[in-house]
């Protein structure tokens, strides 16, 4: 999502993160800095925003981040209970999504397509990742019963970007 934001043409791209206790909190923050890195941009921590996965987390750093001197262009959150959230901050502070500021989620949730405008978000392919676990919990299980070693390795499942209305170029700022 955030090479999106880039290839859109956002330089200030804001970050609100996850949960700290969950996994994909940290796995998203990763890919956000890597994506500013790869594009030769430095990681403002400024520009990063705490959230727990919840609506009101996500309003918290939503306005955190609008009351910067020097405002992100677009916010990418964790998931779209907080995009939303972002949203709803962004029209208490009189701009309009996405042409005063983008707004994007993760998850493609059905919050993403109830609200206005509906959101760009990366779909987890979580009927996939589903039956992959399930796979895997039997796997172990029959290995166990056997007496055999346990079965190890990843399966990498691919995530798509699903772009909605909520999406982009930045406006051109008065010097």
């Amino acid at each position: 999502m955030t090479s999106h934001l880039l290839t859109l043409g956002h330089e200030r791209v804001g970050f609100i993160t996850g949960n700290p206790d969950q996994t994909a909190s940290l796995r998203r923050q990763e890919g956000y800095e890597a994506a500013l890195q790869e594009r030769g941009l430095k990681v403002d921590p400024e520009l990063i925003a705490p959230g727990l996965f919840t609506y009101r987390s996500g309003l918290v750093a939503a306005e955190r981040l609008l009351r910067l001197k020097d405002p992100p262009t677009a916010i990418f959150a964790s998931n779209d209970d907080m995009a939303a959230a972002t949203v709803a901050a962004a029209h208490s502070h009189g701009l309009a999504v996405p042409s005063d500021l983008t707004v994007c989620g993760f998850d493609d949730t059905a919050m993403a397509t109830t609200i206005w405008p509906e959101l760009t978000t990366v779909r987890q392919p979580i009927g996939d990742m589903s039956r992959a676990a399930l796979d895997l919990l039997v796997r172990k299980v029959k290995a166990q019963r056997a007496g055999a070693p346990q079965p190890t390795g990843h399966q990498r499942l691919q995530f798509t970007l699903v772009r909605r209305q909520s999406d982009a170029a930045p406006r051109k700022r008065p010097p």
